[in-house]
């Protein structure tokens, strides 16, 4: 593995033996990383919403699971 960092940007190069499954959920979560590094919202109301989501999300969707 290689890391390399420049101006903007830090740089990865890896092997292409390694798992496409496992790195790519390390990119996501580096992506989110970066995505909320500048967000002012609390835990708090993240948690909220994402219960609100959900919530909604099985209102429209417990039919296709409970008969």
């Amino acid at each position: 593995m290689i890391i390399e960092k420049t101006k903007d940007q830090i740089l990865i190069k890896i092997s292409q033996k390694v798992d496409v499954f496992g790195f790519q959920r390390i990119l996501d979560y580096l992506e989110y990383l970066e995505i909320t590094s500048k967000s002012k919202a609390k835990k708090s109301d993240a948690d909220k919403l994402a219960n609100e989501l959900n919530q909604a999300w099985w209102e429209k969707n417990k039919n296709s699971f409970i008969q």
